[in-house]
């Protein structure tokens, strides 16, 4: 992936607040899906079945609560790091910052996805399939979110052809 360049006739500031708007919309979406696995997770252990989830099964629950809640930090942070640099000529520091915790909060919300994933399937069917539905969750995250935007990374790299 090529540096983004300014639209025609826009500014090294226009650009740079367009890509912050663009990167606090995508984080929005990123943040709703956590704060509803994470509100989710919240009430779990305060159901009457949660008393019969084995050992395994509480350790898939915390790992996915704690990943959840890490999520939720690096989603929200970029959002109350420009309320406190609003206005300081920061911007684009926060915009590098928004994105590197973007894709620290994809992390995290994989994790929790995979280890939610894993204890609903090991509560339900057993541990065997917990193990294999949750790999097929993490990997298609770890493909979709990583390596594969890494892989065009790599290939744009090696590209001279102007877009």
């Amino acid at each position: 992936m090529k540096e983004e360049r300014a639209e025609p006739g826009e500014s090294h500031k226009e650009r740079v607040d367009r890509e912050l708007a663009e990167l606090l919309q995508g984080l929005r979406v990123a943040v709703t899906g956590v704060q509803v696995l994470f509100a989710f997770l919240l009430t779990v252990p305060f159901q009457v079945g949660f008393v019969k989830v084995d050992a395994l099964g509480r350790w898939l629950f915390f790992i996915s609560l704690m990943a959840a809640a890490f999520a939720s930090v690096c989603f929200i942070a970029p959002a109350a790091q420009h309320r406190l640099l609003f206005r300081t000529g920061l911007k684009e520091k926060m915009l590098h910052r928004a994105n590197e915790l973007g894709v620290a909060g994809a992390m995290f919300l994989l994790v929790a996805m995979t280890s939610a994933v894993a204890l609903v399937t090991e509560t339900v069917i057993n541990n065997w399939q917990a193990a294999l539905f949750a790999a097929a969750v993490a990997l298609t995250g770890v493909w979709f979110w990583l390596l594969q935007p890494l892989l065009d990374l790599y290939r744009s790299r090696g590209s001279t052809s102007a877009e």
